[in-house]
């Protein structure tokens, strides 16, 4: 692996992008660390570690959250808007045009979708400045609220700005890879934390050597599903053109367990924060309501929390491997070029068979993350051992990390390089 990081260090182009996402990802970093001014960060602080769903907003913010910094919106409202837009694309046939109609259109949507993070980084600075973090201001004039809800969507637009330029010019998916640095920062503070608890005695030895157990069990089972793919096999029949024949060839279409990679695990995370945004807005018996019943730490609502989070999985799986793999293009294309496969008519039947697999290895797919999620929480529901890279969080960083040595091992086979693992 390190020789062929050193042939990829070598390589101009990769080397550029490596370079333009650390940089970027510095940039993060750095604004991550910059406090709001005028708020108390001690009170948010106690807050984040008395309500589960904070603590796992503030997860996905790197910890700004807690520390109330410029980036204390996270990357949410653009995840969000993408998601509104991929769920509008199906009911609007304008949209679903935009979408197949090339670079054109896909810039079309690209602005849709930062014009409604605008809107979601609005509402969700206002909630947030006048519901969670009110009482830790110290003005409540309206010249300072405005500034500070100003600071923190300019903060956010600027986040997801960051998140398009290393998609563009460097490795990866930007907002994922936000997502990503954002949670292994919070590493170092939880093993630390967990070696204190120990020392201490409020967690026993044997419960860190659980967790610690079960979060390599994750890596391996995520890498391995991740990897999985199913390879259906495809048959070109021989034609002749002029004096040459052409075909005759085995080729195959893989397809994989989890087509969609982590996305269902980010989107269902950010759709289940909703709530939370929505009862700022409603005053303490909201605020109640959702951390009684959408807790992430406390029964019931740990309960509620992860059977809803399952079943939006499950749909995010199913929804994001039909936009992303359409069997109808591909059994069109295999006709087209005189492909088949074995057993199968072409056409129809075609593409009925191939959505068949489809549906079969999402739903495997889909469970398995659903499973990863619930092993994960109930471990740490049990012990009350609060860690950041468990569960959801430890899904995000695995599929991402896996993305990443796919884009790089794609980078050095263009140019003729074995590929970055072997």
């Amino acid at each position: 692996m390190l020789s062929q990081l050193k042939q990829a260090w070598k390589l101009k182009d990769v080397r550029r992008k490596i370079l333009y996402t650390l940089m970027m990802i510095v940039v993060f970093r750095i604004g991550a660390t910059i406090p709001v001014p005028g708020v108390d960060t001690s009170i948010i602080k106690g807050m984040v570690d008395s309500n589960g769903l904070l603590s796992l907003y503030n997860m996905f913010t790197g910890g700004s959250f807690s520390q109330f910094t410029l980036f204390a919106l996270g990357i949410g409202p653009a995840i969000t808007a993408s998601i509104i837009i991929q769920l509008l694309t199906i009911g609007f046939e304008g949209l679903e045009e935009l979408q197949k109609s090339g670079e054109e259109g896909k810039k079309k949507i690209n602005k849709y979708t930062k014009y409604i993070a605008l809107a979601l980084a609005f509402i969700q600075a206002i909630a947030i400045t006048l519901g969670i973090v009110k009482s830790a201001l110290i003005s409540t004039s309206a010249f300072f609220i405005i500034t500070v809800i100003l600071t923190l969507v300019s903060a956010s637009m600027l986040l997801m700005w960051i998140g398009d330029k290393i998609t563009e010019k460097g490795l990866g998916n930007g907002s994922s890879i936000i997502i990503f640095i954002g949670i292994i920062s919070g590493i170092p503070k939880d093993i630390i934390s967990t070696v204190s608890l120990v020392k201490s005695g409020d967690v026993k030895i044997w419960a860190a050597v659980v967790l610690a157990v079960v979060i390599l069990i994750t890596i391996a089972a995520v890498t391995y599903i991740q990897e999985a793919t199913r390879k259906i096999p495809v048959q070109y029949a021989k034609r002749v053109v002029g004096r040459k024949m052409y075909g005759g060839q085995s080729s195959h279409i893989p397809m994989k367990v989890n087509q969609s990679g982590v996305i269902p695990v980010i989107f269902a995370s950010s759709l289940l924060a909703f709530p939370q945004t929505i009862a700022m807005f409603m005053g303490a018996d909201a605020q109640n309501f959702v951390r009684t019943y959408l807790s992430t730490m406390q029964s019931p609502g740990v309960w509620i929390y992860r059977t809803l989070e399952i079943l939006l999985i499950v749909f995010f799986s199913y929804f994001y491997t039909t936009v992303s793999f359409n069997t109808e293009d591909i059994a069109n294309n295999m006709k087209n070029n005189g492909g088949f496969i074995p057993g199968i008519r072409p056409g129809k039947p075609t593409i009925d068979y191939l959505n068949r697999i489809l549906s079969r290895l999402t739903l495997a797919g889909a469970l398995f993350l659903s499973v990863i999620v619930m092993i994960s929480a109930i471990v740490m529901f049990f012990m009350k051992i609060q860690i950041t890279l468990v569960g959801t969080s430890l899904l995000i960083v695995v599929g991402v990390a896996l993305e990443l040595k796919r884009q790089l091992e794609s980078n050095l086979v263009m140019r003729t390089y074995q590929g970055f693992l072997k």
